[in-house]
């Protein structure tokens, strides 16, 4: 897929993955346009992707409300008249066994990590499709997504349906020659683990004493890196992206628990 020229949407792109990203897409020239709730961090993005030569829109954007994900569509055809790369990035962690989540934990997490995802592709998908050109959606889930960990259960719930989705999303747009990814990271260098800075005030936990985050196993990689592994899968139209060779091996049991399930089923 040829990007120079064609715009790109990253939400959260204020930092982390999401920052990494709309650089990157700057670099291959493409325009740029950046939701989150950050409008500094926004600013300092959208300002680096100017120096780059490239044009970019920053629209504050709450993911998890619709009218704010169509409000952001509506502000991206105004200035571009096209997206080509969607990518439904954001996304917020919260720490702690299940038993112990609470309703606003799971409001909160599934609102931003899992309805963020559909709300984009409610609000981007229609008018992709009818443009009748090459485009790609990248969603953003996690090695959470993939491989249950305990005291990540409310995060896993989300980032299995995010994996889920974006299987099935890739089957239902190849016939309108629209790619998709599922981006399944391990640790990387973000402030994810500062999520609760973005927490709506409504949603927060007063009495409830915060969990301790979950020691992640294997390197932590730059955002940097991250990015041009989605790239890559733009250009391959490859659906997994999973970022560290440290996820093999618990892949591979886990698939090997599956079989085992079936063999022994029918001893």
């Amino acid at each position: 897929m040829e990007l120079k020229g064609r715009t790109a949407v990253v939400t959260g792109g204020g930092s982390g993955i999401g920052r990494a990203l709309a650089l990157a897409f700057a670099r291959e020239g493409m325009q740029v346009a950046l939701a989150d709730l950050d409008e500094a961090a926004m600013a300092e993005v959208a300002g680096a992707i100017r120096g780059q030569g490239s044009e970019a829109l920053a629209v504050r954007t709450d993911v998890a409300e619709l009218g704010s994900v169509q409000a952001l569509a509506d502000r991206v055809w105004a200035a571009f008249g096209r997206v080509h790369v969607l990518c439904n990035n954001a996304g917020v962690s919260t720490w702690g066994g299940i038993e112990t989540a609470t309703h606003r934990d799971w409001q909160w997490v599934l609102g931003v990590n899992l309805w963020g995802v559909i709300h984009g592709l409610e609000a981007f998908l229609p008018r992709m499709i009818a443009q009748k050109e090459p485009a790609h959606v990248v969603n953003t889930a996690s090695m959470a997504g993939l491989i249950a960990s305990q005291g990540l259960g409310v995060y896993n719930t989300s980032k299995y349906a995010v994996v889920g989705l974006s299987e099935t999303l890739a089957k239902d747009l190849r016939p309108y020659g629209i790619g998709v990814s599922v981006l399944c990271p391990m640790g990387v260098s973000t402030r994810i683990r500062t999520s609760e800075r973005n927490r709506p005030p409504g949603l927060r936990n007063p009495t409830a004493p915060a969990a301790e985050p979950v020691e992640l196993i294997g390197r932590s990689l730059e955002p940097e890196a991250v990015a041009g592994m989605v790239l890559d899968a733009i250009r391959g139209n490859r659906l997994y992206v999973i970022t560290h060779d440290e996820g093999l091996e618990p892949l591979r049991r886990r698939f090997q628990r599956m079989e085992r399930a079936i063999v022994e089923r029918k001893r």
